[in-house]
């Protein structure tokens, strides 16, 4: 009873406690989350005052006032910048969407209209850099210049040709900067608020060199340099040719569901490297794509039996009848063999994949080909990754990994063999409107180059890009005694390209130095 009596009396006082201890623990939080000035103080109540708990209740009344205040005053600030962020985020869009172009570029009002296209260049000059910097997370982000003169330019990206330097093969590059030395020229002989002033007449001559490079999304920098008055004294233009808008050209459906490949194979002998081709075929072309037919042009009797003997196999595990094999009693001509495939056709048109036995395909590349090509359009000349020898990238032969396991695009295992045209897809009406191949070619090389040429003469839009799903298996190369110099010369220049990479090929070249070296340390190390 008395424990329970002391208990009793002792409640009322552990709340009053733990009403002081909250109270106090409310004034701390309070004055640690409530903005103040910067001469702002807190003035407290003493503890044992006869107006502590007024004291209190006010300051905390006034303290909840201004944190009310503070976070009305957030939301206003929040939704200001939301706002503005709105509104950017629409100028965005309406600059970017075609369908509202319109209402930047108003045709109705042109002096309007090329005010804000006026404005909308000048901003692209300030977004770029060319008044000042831009800071880089690292040197790969860096956009660098080529430089040019009146005859030749230097440049990183050498395409094609592999040229470091040279005079510009592309019209567009040719014209490009042709205009602007032309401008800064022209720019030199009217200089602005002169008036009548007299001043030397400058020349294309005066020019001494020029730098340029483009930034994809804003347009491209120009710098030139020309002669001055003295031997130490120079003029220098900064010209800016900015991009415009992004516009939409078209937006359609394209249905491929009814759209037939043809793949025409021209063979002679290789039966081993054909059973690979044909696992490849069944699983991308037969199992994943289903819309497919293989013609097969076989240049004479030798290994002939296996290789049909494949084909008929591969038809009857896999249920396909979709295929067409053609013999031929002469000597192997790629050219030949492609032609007499394509024309052998009787169906309607059909896209033609000219093919090699030593190719990999994906079912997605196959779909990439009947979306780049158009009838009286379109071809499509895709950039395959070509494959090093496996032998020298991964070592020794029991290290060499499965096949699927090779085809990795990386600078260490192949290349994008932009030099070769012999894989093309194209519908069929083009091909024999174009003339088809050249048929006085004989052996390996030079027919593929010069069908390519034919469509870069003709109307038609030639899409040449690098594709992930087609790829060049490494395979050893001869290049026989028969073929013409430059036809030798092309093949050899191919089998340098295909065997590994500079620096996988430099080690090699170096080994006896590198081994003497690690032969050398070892010593070392056990002397120490």
């Amino acid at each position: 009873m008395m424990l329970r009596r002391g208990f009793i009396l002792f409640i009322p006082r552990l709340v009053v406690l733990l009403v002081v201890a909250c109270c106090s623990v409310s004034i701390v939080y309070m004055l640690a989350c409530t903005p103040k000035g910067d001469n702002q103080q807190l003035a407290l109540p003493r503890v044992h005052s006869p107006t502590a708990k007024e004291g209190y209740e006010a300051i905390l009344q006034e303290r909840e006032e201004q944190h009310r205040n503070y976070i009305i005053s957030l939301k206003k600030q929040i939704a200001q910048l939301k706002a503005e962020l709105q509104g950017r985020s629409e100028q965005l869009k309406n600059v970017q969407d075609p369908d509202s172009l319109d209402i930047w570029f108003d045709h109705s009002n042109p002096e309007k209209a090329q005010a804000n296209l006026v404005a909308f260049l000048r901003s692209q000059i300030d977004k770029a850099e060319v008044h000042s910097g831009v800071k880089l997370s690292t040197e790969y982000a860096a956009v660098p210049f080529d430089s040019f003169t009146l005859q030749k330019v230097y440049q990183l990206e050498t395409g094609l040709t592999r040229h470091p330097e040279e005079k510009p093969v592309r019209k567009d590059k040719r014209d490009e900067l042709i205009e602007v030395i032309e401008l800064a020229v022209g720019s030199l002989n009217n200089p602005e608020g002169d008036g009548n002033a007299k001043h030397r007449i400058y020349a294309a001559s005066d020019f001494i060199e020029g730098i340029y490079r483009t930034e994809k999304d804003k347009g491209t920098l120009y710098e030139l340099t020309f002669k001055g008055d003295t031997k130490h004294q120079f003029k220098k233009i900064v010209l800016f040719r900015p991009f415009g808008p992004v516009m939409k050209v078209k937006n359609e459906n394209v249905n491929t569901a009814d759209t037939l490949v043809n793949v025409i194979v021209p063979l002679a002998k290789r039966a081993s490297k054909f059973r690979q081709f044909m696992q490849n075929f069944r699983e991308m072309g037969i199992q994943q794509d289903g819309r497919i037919h293989l013609t097969v042009v076989y240049f004479g009797k030798e290994q002939m039996n296996e290789v049909k003997s494949i084909l008929e196999n591969t038809s009857k595990s896999a249920n396909f009848k979709n295929f067409t094999f053609i013999q031929l009693n002469e000597e192997f001509s790629r050219g030949k063999g492609l032609d007499i495939g394509a024309r052998f056709w009787k169906g309607n048109n059909v896209v033609l994949f000219f093919c090699d036995v030593d190719i990999y395909f994906t079912a997605e590349f196959l779909n990439s080909c009947r979306l780049n090509t158009q009838p009286g359009k379109k071809v499509f000349y895709p950039v395959l990754f070509s494959q090093y020898n496996p032998s020298i990238i991964y070592g020794h032969h029991d290290s060499i990994p499965p096949l699927e396991q090779q085809l990795i695009i990386k600078k260490e295992t192949g290349f994008w063999r932009d030099f070769g045209f012999g894989m093309t897809c194209q519908y069929r009406s083009d091909f024999i409107n174009i003339g088809g191949f050249d048929l006085d070619i004989k052996g390996w090389g030079g027919e593929d180059v010069h069908l390519y040429r034919k469509y870069l003469h003709s109307n038609l839009i030639v899409i040449r890009t690098p594709v992930r799903g087609l790829f060049h298996l490494w395979h050893e190369k001869q290049c026989l005694d028969e073929l013409t110099p430059e036809q030798y010369k092309m093949c050899m220049q191919s089998k340098a390209m295909n065997e590994a990479s500079h620096g996988q090929l430099g080690m090699l070249v170096f080994k006896q130095e590198i081994e003497t070296h690690l032969h050398r340390q070892k010593l070392s190390s056990k002397k120490t």
